[in-house]
């Protein structure tokens, strides 16, 4: 697996490669767990060994000279949950962009006060007990304002609804929280929004990418046999729901398998040595490994997509930012978008 990250940073590459499979034992739902899955027992037969598989690998790494995007009109961007690391990964992404980004954030109660220096910007963080009019001052200053919310779970329907009542048209990146209830209340205020917990633009092109292929070809897979891997940074307890939304294409595709078999590998010294993230982005990373086998182990596939760092969702959350600018400037119908209505759109950068 280590063998595929040496291609340059932020390519895609599919070339022809010896099949590999997750060497040693790996514990089932993380390290902890009593029961494991020695992934060696599931390695093909030595004929197998000798074919030549189709790998298709997605790797992103940070970009070194971002292009600056030639914007027909002034986009101001709030950027909420400055403090954090995927915040402030925006705000370099938006300034390199060309949008301007508001000195003014919103944060927890004990960062209220604070000011935080991103790049060229000093941004000051306002607490929950604020935000309701500081919002409005900053609507009346920033007519074409886009807020980007990449805060805590635990904030995200008090933070939809309050840009709802204001009516500031909004990103949000943020995982978790009463989805039901976020879809509801932004559907029922009428307001531009782009709601997507994923918004790397290569992956969710190839999540739509397998859901066109589970649509079109129920059961194409019916009796391969699955294995799963994703590799997070340690401090990411749950399992990638990027993972279980292939694995739930796999499902339609024919394929026996439960969540619960996906290999969790939080653990970085297997990281660095079974997984081969490199060392520098330990912290901050997302491998995911998918490997089908044939019923009588001479066919094999292989889909695997890896993420370091965190500039493809930075990039893919401010060309959101422009699409949705855009909508607003176009006065287009105001609803709910995701990262495929982006997609679609083309023009990216």
């Amino acid at each position: 697996m280590a063998s595929m990250l040496n291609a340059p940073a932020n390519c895609i590459s599919v070339q022809p490669q010896k099949p590999t499979l997750l060497a040693g034992t790996v514990t089932s739902r993380g390290l902890g767990a009593a029961r494991s899955i020695n992934l060696k027992q599931r390695l093909p037969s030595p004929a197998v060994k000798k074919m030549m598989i189709p790998k298709m690998s997605i790797s992103a790494l940070p970009l070194d000279n971002p292009t600056k995007s030639n914007n027909k009109f002034d986009i101001p961007i709030m950027v909420n949950g400055c403090n954090g690391k995927m915040g402030k990964a925006i705000i370099s992404a938006a300034e390199s962009a060309g949008l301007n980004v508001v000195p003014v954030s919103f944060g927890s109660a004990q960062e209220s006060g604070q000011t935080v220096q991103v790049g060229t910007k000093e941004i000051l963080v306002h607490g929950p007990s604020e935000r309701e009019s500081i919002l409005e001052s900053l609507l009346v200053k920033y007519p074409n304002l886009i807020v980007v919310d990449f805060t805590v779970p635990s904030a995200v329907n008090d933070n939809a609804e309050l840009y709802c009542r204001v009516g500031v048209p909004f990103v949000m990146g943020t995982t978790g929280g009463d989805r039901d209830r976020l879809y509801k209340t932004v559907e029922d205020s009428k307001v531009y929004a782009v709601i997507s917990p994923q918004m790397g633009k290569q992956v969710v092109a190839f999540l739509a990418t397998m859901e066109i292929m589970a649509e079109q070809f129920p059961g194409a897979f019916s009796g391969y046999s699955l294995q799963v891997m994703e590799s997070h940074q340690a401090s990411k307890l749950d399992t990638s729901g990027t993972a279980k939304a292939v694995i739930s294409c796999f499902q339609k595709l024919g394929v026996s398998f439960d969540m619960d078999q996906i290999q969790l590998i939080r653990d970085p010294q297997q990281q660095l040595e079974m997984v081969g993230v490199p060392e520098e982005h330990l912290s901050g990373h997302a491998f995911h490994m998918y490997h089908l086998t044939s019923p009588d182990q001479t066919v094999s596939f292989e889909f695997q997509h890896n993420v370091c760092g965190r500039s493809i969702y930075a990039e893919g959350t401010v060309d959101a930012v422009i699409f949705l600018a855009k909508k607003v400037h176009s006065k287009a119908d105001k609803r709910i978008y995701d990262m495929r209505d982006v997609l679609r759109e083309g023009n990216m950068r």
